[in-house]
């Protein structure tokens, strides 16, 4: 399978909260909610719709799969959702227990297992392992090698602070731009993958 990120970003590499006010306040973050002025169906939408077709399961961390299973199960009837409900989901978590997984068709991967874990699927025959949010998770993943294909829906807005999920270590990744759309909003739709090294 090849490990897919998809991610909306702002100009300053911020990940944190684009959904809504409540989604995660970590940090004080006061701007939850950032990316819907610039949303916009076609495109960016688009680039969701597109990422979930060709994806075989989800992968989550805890954070961002507590919030997407919230609010993904009543939303049943809607294309989108009724794909994102019935695909086979992956979460990594340290403290949820097999009891708390209520999103449907979803598999706890222990925290301390999840590099491993994960290299496994990667190594399965198969579709796209997508991934959207789950910065902790993402930078994990960066850090490893692991990530085939990143996906940044780039906003045109600064918001001076706040999550990312590129790595701070000090490695150089290079990556090749292998295509980009942008909307009438200003939105920059981004498919990057690493390249070899020199």
């Amino acid at each position: 399978m090849r490990i897919v990120i998809s991610e909306f970003i702002s100009l300053d590499g911020v990940v944190q909260a684009p959904g809504g006010p409540e989604e995660d306040t970590d940090g004080d973050f006061a701007h939850g909610g950032w990316s819907h002025p610039f949303f916009d169906p076609e495109v960016v939408g688009g680039a969701f719709a597109d990422a979930l077709t060709k994806a075989e399961a989800l992968l989550f961390g805890r954070r961002t799969w507590q919030t997407m299973a919230a609010a993904w199960p009543e939303r049943a009837g809607d294309p989108f959702a009724d794909r994102m409900n019935a695909i086979p989901k992956y979460v990594v978590s340290h403290t949820l227990g097999d009891n708390e997984l209520t999103w449907d068709h979803t598999t706890r991967i222990p925290g301390d297992e999840a590099v491993a874990r994960i290299r496994e699927l990667r190594g399965t025959e198969g579709g796209d392992l997508l991934v959207m949010g789950s910065p902790t998770l993402v930078r994990t993943l960066l850090r490893e090698g692991l990530v085939d294909e990143l996906r940044l829906v780039i906003m045109p807005v600064l918001l001076g602070g706040g999550k990312t999920i590129f790595p701070d270590d000090g490695v150089q990744r290079p990556l090749e731009l292998v295509s980009t759309v942008t909307s009438g909003t200003g939105v920059h739709v981004c498919t990057y993958r690493p390249t070899a090294k020199g």
